[in-house]
């Protein structure tokens, strides 16, 4: 009762005037307040330990009150938070200073890990002739209040779906981190990750379904990378990773395609079953920029690079990709001008029967001859177009096309065209097509339209009436990439299609995982037979593929297997005769495009820069043409520009050309191409008087040996007894 006292006498001193309340009724209305939850009381005496406690706070705590009198404050109640403020405010215990506001909860919730009950504690020191007595002090309930609080907090900092990091604070992070690394010479990798089919899964699936898809990506993203790094999402389908000191571009290209390999797995979600993709820009700091606007950018570069190379694949950034960026926004300015002047053109990938190998259908791939860039291919242009506003022009072209050129064919074998969804949606478009098979003089069964699952979430009453209407044109139709979204039977009801061809990213995954996937092909297989349709599976490359396929029952098969999309001229020789029949062949592999390495480069030995021809180049050698007569151990340092320095000793040599082998072997590049693992460190080069910047594309020829060796990156210590120069071949 001692703060009850203290309290009544306080009160009666103060409001003798104007309170005709005796002691006993004050001290009931203190009892009534505290009872109420609206004020609570607490008392310690000059060694820290409690003299009283409402027994309201103890019941609220859960904790007896005689188990806590006599108790240190600091052992019954601890910090709500590790903040610092909280810390400091305990401290005020120790300096007899007023304080208010401390956010506390009970000791054993703290051990014990719950949540439980958060109180806010204010309290005043009492003296008694100057000399300290202790704490007197009131408590408060504030637990709704401070979890409240403390999820407005956590959404200011992290996405509310997936419960990584938003966007504002991977922002403030890698600032941070680039400011803080910069003073300590430190690398730092940023990733942009997008996912690839995404917008068709929302589309087919509906929104629910892409947050889930969301959330379960997440989930892989923290599994598959087993580094330190922070994690965000940016919106959408898009998110950053950032790598604490790493710039080895070999352990990150494995972490890239470790990550494209785990989020291409099927995903099982309530309203299906759907396979997507990634695809990854990655730049390092302080390589390709200081700051964090230049580190983003460039990782945005090289991830736009990436999906426009064909998705499914990592990039790392390289002064060349501005370049190219700008010349590929060019080249969507001048796709209406390229329709017009006919530089388009169309290749077709054959259709090919599983029993008999003969080649029922030839399916017509849009390519682009372009001025200055030369022959721009199927996938690349594809990319090029999706989006664009001449998408109804150019699918127009290219119906039209297609069945002028099919009027040179066999009426056996038909042509088949995919047809986007925005030019599906056109008003004008049966009437293209209409026209289309008028012009060319062809059979409506000549023409297969390949429609996506997409088109069924335009206007229910616009799609059934196209639908019905090619029907009476009699064109075949055939339902898309079935199984990569919803796939709904409601479909097959609602449309009169002939065939459904089965998405090619479930096709790749029967040739690499169990029997579900087989099986799931099957049962696709055995309901298309019951509708009276046919199957068709594309992208087949292997025997091994193509054979599980065939057991399955697939009728009609295209890919590398076959043949690659070919032109028109081949087309019409091969149809001369009966019928073209294509035999199956591993050995027809689509081969990864590569950049040219036919160039010129820099090689140096000791204190002399020579100019070669890099004639060829693998992971662990490369052939140079320039030099006459360089005889076998020298080593050079071979400059492959923007900072890939690689040393190299020569093994062969015949007169103008040498042979090299790497010290370090070379790694894939993301894009098809090498690069080394390392680069010259941007903070040698300002050891050494240069600005610190991101690395330009330039040779290095000019720097001394000494310097090339900082950073870890090579160490080219010459001491070789050869000439000090050699003539130019």
């Amino acid at each position: 009762m001692a703060l009850k006292g203290f309290l009544s006498k306080s009160v009666s001193k103060s409001s003798k005037a104007t309170s005709a309340l005796s002691d006993g009724e004050k001290l009931a209305m203190l009892d009534e307040l505290e009872q109420s939850g609206l004020g609570w009381f607490w008392a310690s005496d000059q060694d820290g330990k409690l003299t009283y406690l409402s027994s309201a706070i103890a019941d609220r705590i859960g904790v007896p009150l005689s188990d806590v009198l006599g108790q240190p404050l600091s052992s019954v109640f601890a910090p709500a938070d590790n903040s610092g403020r909280t810390k400091s405010l305990l401290l005020t215990l120790c300096t007899h200073k007023a304080f208010s506001g401390m956010a506390v909860m009970a000791e054993k919730d703290r051990e014990a890990g719950s949540a439980g009950t958060i109180l806010r504690l204010s309290g005043q020191p009492a003296f008694n002739g100057g000399t300290f007595t202790g704490f007197r002090g009131t408590g408060a309930d504030i637990t709704d209040e401070y979890f409240r609080e403390a999820e407005t907090e956590r959404l200011a900092k992290y996405d509310s779906l997936t419960g990584l990091s938003n966007r504002h604070r991977m922002k403030h992070l890698i600032e941070t981190t680039l400011t803080a690394f910069k003073a300590a010479k430190r690398n730092c990798a940023v990733m942009m990750l997008d996912l690839d089919k995404f917008k068709h899964v929302n589309d087919t699936l509906g929104h629910a379904a892409g947050d889930e898809l969301l959330k379960q990506v997440s989930d892989r993203l923290r599994r598959s990378i087993e580094v330190e790094c922070e994690i965000g999402r940016l919106g959408g389908d898009e998110f950053q990773v950032m790598i604490h000191d790493m710039d080895d571009r070999g352990e990150l290209g494995e972490i890239a395609m470790k990550i494209i390999t785990m989020l291409k797995q099927p995903y099982s979600l309530e309203e299906g079953r759907c396979v997507i993709g990634a695809s990854i820009g990655i730049a390092i700091a302080p390589h390709d920029g200081v700051s964090a606007d230049e580190v983003v950018r460039s990782a945005d570069l090289a991830l736009y690079a990436a999906k426009n190379a064909g998705r499914g694949q990592y990039r790392f950034f390289s002064g060349e990709l501005e370049n190219e960026a700008l010349f590929r926004r060019r080249l969507e300015e001048d796709l209406g001008a390229a329709v017009r002047d006919q530089q388009l053109f169309l290749k077709y990938e054959p259709m090919v029967s599983a029993d008999n190998e003969a080649v029922r259908a030839l399916e017509a791939h849009i390519c682009w001859m372009h001025d200055q860039r030369g022959e721009i291919d199927e996938e690349e242009f594809a990319s090029i177009l999706e989006g664009s506003s001449q998408v109804i022009e150019v699918g127009t072209w290219a119906i039209r096309q297609a069945c002028k050129h099919a009027a040179e064919w066999p009426d056996t074998v038909r042509v088949a065209v995919n047809v986007p969804v925005a030019l599906f949606a056109a008003d004008s478009f049966v009437d293209a097509v209409s026209d289309a098979l008028s012009e060319a003089e062809i059979s409506a069964q000549q023409l297969e339209l390949e429609i996506s699952e997409a088109v069924f979430f335009g206007d229910t009453n616009a799609v059934d009436r196209a639908l019905a209407q090619l029907f009476k044109l009699g064109v075949r139709l055939t339902l898309d990439e079935f199984g990569s979204g919803y796939s709904s039977l409601a479909y097959l009801r609602r449309a009169p299609f002939n065939s459904i061809k089965i998405d090619e990213a479930l096709v790749s995954e029967a040739e690499t995982h169990d029997s579900k996937d087989l099986g799931l092909i099957r049962a696709i297989v055995a309901l298309a037979g019951a509708l009276e349709m046919d199957t068709i599976a594309n992208g087949i490359e292997t025997t091994e593929l193509f054979g599980r396929l065939k057991q399955c029952g697939v009728k009609c098969m295209q890919g590398p297997i076959y043949s690659d999309p070919v032109g028109r001229e081949t087309v019409e020789t091969e149809l001369i005769g009966d019928t073209w029949k294509i035999a199956p062949s591993g050995d027809r592999l689509k081969r990864a495009k590569r950049r040219t390495v036919f160039r010129k480069i820099q090689v140096i030995h000791d204190d002399h820069s020579y100019e070669v021809t890099l004639r060829n180049l693998s992971k662990t050698g490369a052939l140079i043409q320039g030099l006459n007569d360089v005889p076998n151990g020298t080593q050079f340092v071979v400059d492959l520009g923007g900072g890939q320095l690689a040393v190299a000793t020569v093994i062969r040599t015949n007169s103008d050309t040498q042979g090299l082998e790497f010290e370090q072997s070379l790694v894939d590049d993301g894009s098809g191409g090498l690069c080394t693992r390392n680069r010259v460190s941007p903070y040698a080069l300002s050891a050494a008087g240069a600005p610190l910047a991101a690395l330009s594309q330039g040779d290095y020829k000019g720097m001394e040996g000494g310097l090339l060796g900082q950073g870890g990156v090579i160490a080219p210590q010459f001491g070789y007894a050869v000439p000090p120069k050699y003539e130019a071949a």
